[in-house]
């Protein structure tokens, strides 16, 4: 079969596929479930290898089951899951799991932390005789620590991370407007494979490329799990990149997240056409000073929440607190997150968090410094957890480029 003039083929190894089902199957084991069906498509990525519309039943035991609605043909093609049946909708996934030798379990785990609760709803009058149990922290904590395969592909990405902001150099004019720039960029981003979309877990959280916005309207707050927020093109949106003009000695902050083949790099970098105020270039040579503190620091065992806490501490000694991760009242309690196939996987570098760091978790570090009027400014990093710190996989320079 070919789609749209290309061959499509499977893209997750089956290895990988069947490692990672078998984690889920001792977590259903342990919490005594007798299987999972996995709805969001995320997930049904993670452990199937395609994101076609259906359903992924995973058994306590035995081999899983992929229920096919829309399309049948390409997932066969993308996933190497063994059993993949065509399936005419919801009401019919019962009789078909009946069918294959999947009784219905007493127990059955849902990604109840992304279900909507109108399909909840709709699955228990489907799972009568199963009692539907949240599966989706388990889930999350499996796919925190990532395999030699997916650090692979984040390190491809990382590197793309960094062809884009070397780009940067060649497009940034003063005048321009900061959606012109950004549309410049990511169509750069396009030709280099990036899938044009960056997933987020969080419910109400979206994002395109990432953030570009130049002077005080980098610093403009928004509704955005982020520290920055930015005006956007219209209050729809109501971040990002919007039609504010860049300025010479102005900060031209680029958060972008490069997405390829599924996985995320996010990497944060400043730009600038001449020289900026010194008040955010000490700011920022303190975010950078930071960010190397902790990739120290940042080792299998340490509790996520004292990485956060050592950072508001640093960032205090360096007289920057009061800009740290925001203005006012409505700073972000985080300042770190993991990234995978999402955009906020575990572990968060937040306050009150008792996760501890495991080798092979994947952690973007974002210390940033917001200044109102003025800009942001500060640097942000992806890097893989090992036995001695972090390994930056983002390599760009993490000053400020003066280009002018």
């Amino acid at each position: 079969m070919h789609i749209a003039g290309q061959p499509v083929t499977a893209t997750v190894p089956k290895p990988e596929l069947d490692s990672r089902t078998a984690k889920l199957q001792k977590t259903l084991c342990s919490k005594g479930l007798g299987g999972a069906l996995i709805v969001e498509k995320t997930d049904l990525y993670y452990f199937a290898g395609t994101s076609q519309q259906g359903w992924l039943y995973v058994p306590a035991e035995g081999q899983p089951l992929l229920m096919i609605f829309k399309d049948y043909d390409r997932a066969c093609q993308e996933s190497t899951v063994e059993r993949i049946v065509s399936i005419s909708g919801t009401k019919k996934i019962p009789s078909v799991l009946g069918e294959y030798g999947c009784p219905l379990p007493e127990k059955l785990g849902m990604e109840l932390d992304v279900l909507p609760a109108a399909l909840y709803f709709q699955y228990n009058t489907i799972f009568t005789d199963s009692k539907i149990e949240d599966i989706s922290l388990e889930i999350r904590l499996t796919r925190a620590i990532k395999s030699p395969y997916e650090i692979d592909k984040i390190r491809k990405a990382a590197e793309l991370s960094d062809k884009v902001a070397a780009h940067v150099e060649t497009c940034l004019q003063a005048g321009m407007t900061e959606v012109a720039l950004a549309g410049q960029l990511e169509g750069y981003c396009r030709s280099l494979g990036h899938q044009g979309v960056v997933r987020m877990r969080m419910f109400n959280n979206e994002l395109f490329y990432g953030h570009l916005m130049c002077g005080d309207s980098a610093a403009v707050p928004s509704y955005l799990a982020s520290p920055t927020g930015g005006r956007g093109v219209s209050s729809v949106i109501g971040q990002g990149a919007g039609f504010a003009r860049i300025k010479e000695n102005q900060p031209v902050l680029v958060d972008y997240v490069f997405a390829l083949d599924g996985y995320l790099s996010d990497h944060t970098r400043i730009f600038s056409l001449g020289k900026i105020d010194e008040e955010l270039c000490r700011a920022h040579e303190a975010m950078v000073q930071l960010q190397n503190r902790i990739k120290n620091l940042a080792r299998p065992g340490v509790l996520t929440g004292e990485l956060y806490e050592e950072m508001v501490a640093f960032a205090a000694e360096k007289k920057v607190g009061d800009h740290f991760m925001g203005f006012g009242q409505r700073k972000i309690r985080f300042t770190g997150h993991g990234v995978g196939l999402e955009l906020d996987e575990f572990p968060f570098i937040a306050k009150g968090q008792k996760m501890a760091l495991e080798e092979g978790m994947v952690i973007a570090l974002e210390p940033k410094a917001i200044y109102p009027g003025k800009g942001v400014v500060g640097i942000e990093n992806t890097h893989v957890v090992t036995g001695n710190g972090l390994e930056t996989l983002t390599q760009f320079p993490d000053d400020i480029k003066v280009l002018k």
